[in-house]
């Protein structure tokens, strides 16, 4: 079984929400830790992450302990950067054994080729503002000068703070254009799926072409993806247990590409 997950947004309610929906999360996790084979974090666990060369936010040490169990007990951890936590160092891959990736992402499972990405980059939800920030973010001067001129509390409660200021409804225009941007990929590359995460709005849509996901939102929603040898499956976390939203047969080889 392969795990799929985004758009939690830690840091970005009051501390007590926050908390809580850390440990659902963590919950969720150890709930399914024997069947899985491979966790997928797609994008913005963090509303935002400013690692400085000493620093890392201490209040997330329940996720923390948590991956690296996964990742020292041979299960891999794959973290695709998303538009509110890109500026990692080192610490997840050195400390905690996961793989960063900062882009898209393709790999094989249960005879499935997957293409992962977060999906800012097809579709922004702020317009030229977005764009902006998506370069100023990535921009290595623009980051040095952040974490050299602010003090690292200042600079993550700015950061924080203008992250939940351009937070707004789901925008159907971005659901719409990842899932164009999903059958084009289909269509003109050998992948059996592609998920996203970005909209916040949970999806599972099969073409013939194959199979297109969302994993939606953890922090409002709890909804992720599951991968088995023969479905997929869209699910919610209801505190106790995982529960389908939805669920339909993976592509075969014959199935993709026509």
């Amino acid at each position: 079984m392969v795990l799929f997950f985004s758009d939690m947004h830690l840091g970005r309610g009051p501390a007590s929400a926050d908390r809580r929906q850390e440990r659902d999360l963590v919950a969720c996790l150890q709930a399914q830790f024997e069947a899985t084979s491979h966790l997928y974090l797609l994008g913005d666990v963090f509303e935002a992450f400013i690692e400085h060369r000493a620093y890392v936010q201490k209040n997330r040490m329940q996720l923390y302990a948590e991956l690296m169990r996964w990742t020292s007990s041979s299960r891999p951890v794959t973290y695709l950067l998303g538009n509110h936590d890109p500026w990692h160092i080192d610490f997840m891959g050195h400390e905690l054994g996961v793989r960063v990736v900062d882009g898209a992402w393709r790999a094989r499972h249960h005879g499935q080729l997957l293409h992962l990405v977060h999906g800012d980059t097809v579709a922004s939800t702020h317009g030229i503002l977005g764009q902006w920030m998506r370069w100023a973010m990535r921009d290595a001067r623009a980051v040095a000068a952040y974490r050299t001129l602010l003090p690292a509390d200042w600079g993550l409660a700015l950061a924080e703070w203008a992250s939940r200021a351009l937070h707004g409804p789901p925008d159907p225009e971005v659901v719409q254009s990842l899932r164009a941007y999903a059958k084009h990929m289909l269509t003109s590359a050998p992948v059996s799926a592609v998920l996203m995460g970005h909209s916040h709005v949970p999806e599972l849509t099969q073409w013939k072409v194959g199979t297109y996901l969302n994993t939606g939102n953890w922090y409002e929603k709890r909804t992720f993806v599951r991968l088995t040898h023969d479905r997929w499956h869209l699910m919610h976390w209801n505190g106790a247990d995982a529960i389908p939203i939805k669920t339909a047969p993976v592509s075969t080889p014959s199935e993709t590409g026509t």
